[in-house]
């Protein structure tokens, strides 16, 4: 069991990462052969070869893709859907599924973490939409409803009804979102993928205990950041 443990807790590239990886490699092989060998001062061809790593280790940084199991009870648990900062717990009105007043628990993802989101919650995925919009810096207010996005609603098994809001950040341009309505999902699992800084809504029915703070830093499948009553 401790091996298998130890095996589950190394880290991986995700998939949506592999041929941005495989292309950026190729590129800047090309670009740094080119240096070498058509340049006779090799000064050029240090400089780009120490920038191409640097460039390269903080793209392989973003699509790691670390295997986490939450190994808790997941009763009405909910857990962090992204890597990031809390960046917003207040009461606000959703407009868009529920019309009604929501708790919402936001966290940015910086360049620097994780960009894989997984299921805030276990259920019944309900709905999937994707919605065309802006592309404002991920932490503003406005985002979360000008931004373009993708919104998963899951019914949780006892029959609470939960969003996990994908939102694209002004360098983000692609949100990849795996849940499909009717299937079922669970906490460990993938709901999808956003490319380079971005945000994750969870909304949440009032009275929720709310478990983190503002400016609180999270790990996605790991910190629990709230309990549904």
């Amino acid at each position: 069991m401790g091996r298998r443990l130890k095996k589950l807790k190394k880290i991986r590239i995700h998939r949506e990462g592999t041929h941005t990886l495989m292309g950026s490699f190729l590129l800047l092989l090309l670009i740094n052969g080119g240096l070498y060998f058509g340049v006779e001062c090799k000064l050029p061809f240090y400089i780009t070869a120490i920038a191409s790593l640097v460039v390269y280790a903080i793209m392989v940084n973003f699509f790691r893709c670390p295997i986490r199991i939450f190994g808790q009870d997941t009763e009405k648990i909910v857990v962090a859907p992204a890597d990031g900062k809390v960046v917003v717990v207040e009461e606000v009105e959703e407009t868009e599924y529920f019309h009604d007043r929501r708790i919402m628990i936001s966290i940015f993802m910086s360049l620097v973490n994780v960009h894989a989101n997984w299921y805030p919650v276990d259920g019944t995925v309900v709905s999937v939409s994707h919605r065309n919009g802006k592309f404002m810096k991920a932490w503003l207010p406005k985002a979360s409803s000008d931004n373009e996005r993708s919104t998963v609603i899951i019914e949780t098994p006892e029959g609470v009804e939960v969003m996990a809001r994908q939102i694209a950040g002004a360098m983000a341009r692609r949100i990849v979102t795996y849940a499909e309505a009717g299937e079922e999902c669970y906490i460990d699992e993938h709901m999808g993928f956003i490319k380079f800084g971005s945000r994750v809504d969870v909304f949440l029915p009032l009275g929720t205990e709310v478990l983190v703070k503002l400016g609180q830093t999270t790990t996605g499948n790991q910190t629990v950041i709230a309990k549904l009553n």
